[in-house]
């Protein structure tokens, strides 16, 4: 899909969206293709994809908070933030957007009783 087109389906400058799409390629998500039918693909199937990838590869770590390294935080608690920066990569690393497609397919759909 072509950049300009993608942006202006989704409501956000191109310019910011291009920044976003060279990132996901650095995490191999999506791939490009130059020329006049040139734009952007994802490089491997939806249901390969996870939301952690691509958080990760957007924003770094898809939760971190500066307790971690911080000396004075008691290490009960820096225990508490990373179980809970654990529970946030798996349950990420869980969603694949096969998931998120199929979801959203499903609620399209209307069933009368």
């Amino acid at each position: 899909m072509r950049v300009e087109d993608l942006a202006a389906e989704q409501g956000i400058p191109a310019n910011y969206l291009t920044q976003i799409l060279i990132e996901l390629k650095g995490g191999q998500i999506v791939r490009s293709q130059r020329g006049k039918i040139g734009g952007y693909r994802l490089a491997r199937p939806p249901a390969e994809i996870t939301l952690g990838e691509v958080l990760r590869s957007v924003h770094g770590r898809v939760f971190d908070t500066p307790a971690l390294t911080d000396g004075r935080c008691p290490i009960e608690l820096k225990e508490a933030w990373r179980k809970l920066q654990q529970a946030l990569d798996e349950t990420s690393d869980a969603i694949t957007f096969q998931t998120l497609l199929d979801s959203r397919e499903s609620k399209s759909k209307m069933y009368y009783i």
